[in-house]
């Protein structure tokens, strides 16, 4: 038996076996993606969980080292998705069985935003008739902002960590309250205290990352008892500070399949947790998306963001699919997803099986 199978036959995940498995090569890595899809086909299945994505608005309070809609990139034309489009979206989503949405946006914590998001969940319950799952994503929030989005209809929230390392956490943040590394876990700790089904996320191939400090994202999920991951390649964007360490990065091939790596991994260790393929693995791949898919992947988020805003929320270079309608965008999908020999859920909502482990609670 190789050392790759050991380990996980094993679980004998220590962050140098995790190191170990994130440098593999040859028949050692396709024993891990083998393991991977038969651990996501005992476990999850073959399904693969649509999730409509609204990218609600790119006004961001924060300023974050790399991404393209930080607060002072003034070359950034700033937009909202009108509410009416926000809830036309939700009930394309709604009526063509997509089962869940995701509304994204920059990070703020103002009194009108939090109202804004209030009422629209409201509304999209009553459009919807409380049949959509809905996810947030907007940042750290007060448990006051949590609990009133999760009354108002909200019943998972992705928060991405994106370096699970506190040290590499303050080289790709600026150094103020603003952007506190103990702030942003401890709102990944409330969202499960207030009962959130709860996302966390890293880039992968970062400037000053490690297999280090990749190991340990791994271990930090596992740690944390997450329900849901979304990872993907680090992509540079111009109008970032971390640009300028573009020419020390690892080749874009490298960091896909380090990516496509890691989230064969958080499989193997995380057996029933929800993994996305993320868009960004379709950036650096043309079959980035499927590829994830095969090695444990099991949602898949197309983008419903009327077309004239998608140019304006790019938290990276070369995004693909920013002129996609939302029909194209599902019709693709369907082919990619069929491509991996994956089978589309349709009308199921997706909660993560993890979810229900962890709490005790029973599926709906």
């Amino acid at each position: 038996m190789s050392r790759a199978l050991d380990i996980i036959k094993n679980e004998d995940f220590t962050s140098d076996n995790l190191v170990y498995l994130l440098s593999a090569e040859g028949d050692e890595r396709k024993q891990i993606y083998e393991k991977a899809a038969e651990i996501k086909d005992r476990y999850v299945g073959n399904k693969v969980y649509f999730r409509g994505l609204i990218e609600f608005s790119n006004i961001c309070a924060k300023n974050c080292f790399y991404c393209g809609i930080r607060r002072d990139n003034g070359t950034m034309e700033r937009y909202y998705v009108n509410r009416q489009e926000v809830i036309q979206a939700a009930e394309y989503a709604w009526k063509e069985g997509y089962g869940s949405i995701v509304i994204q946006s920059g990070e703020r914590t103002d009194k009108w935003f939090v109202d804004q998001i209030t009422e629209l969940l409201q509304q999209i319950e009553k459009a919807t008739n409380k049949e959509l799952g809905i996810t947030l994503s907007m940042g750290e929030q007060s448990e006051e902002t949590f609990s009133r989005w999760k009354e108002a209809g909200a019943d998972r929230y992705l928060l991405r960590i994106e370096a699970s390392s506190k040290e590499l956490y303050h080289k790709i943040h600026p150094n103020d309250k603003l952007h506190s590394y103990d702030k942003r876990l401890n709102a990944l700790k409330l969202l499960q205290k207030l009962d959130y089904q709860t996302g966390t996320g890293v880039m992968v191939g970062l400037p000053f990352q490690t297999l280090e400090h990749l190991a340990n994202d791994l271990l930090f999920f596992k740690n944390l008892d997450i329900d849901m991951a979304g990872m993907g390649p680090y992509i540079e964007h111009e109008q970032t500070p971390l640009y300028q360490y573009k020419d020390q990065l690892m080749p874009k091939k490298m960091r896909f399949e380090l990516s496509l790596r890691m989230v064969a991994l958080l499989r193997i260790m995380m057996k029933d947790v929800n993994i996305a393929a993320t868009t960004a693995m379709q950036t650096l791949d043309d079959m980035g998306r499927e590829k994830a898919l095969k090695v444990g992947a099991n949602v898949i988020m197309p983008n419903l963001t009327p077309v004239k805003y998608r140019e304006g929320y790019l938290l990276y270079e070369d995004k693909p699919c920013i002129d996609e309608e939302a029909e194209e965008c599902k019709s693709c999908l369907e082919a990619r997803i069929h491509l991996a020999g994956g089978e589309i859920a349709y009308n199921e909502q997706g909660n993560p099986k993890h979810y229900y482990k962890r709490t005790g609670k029973t599926d709906k």
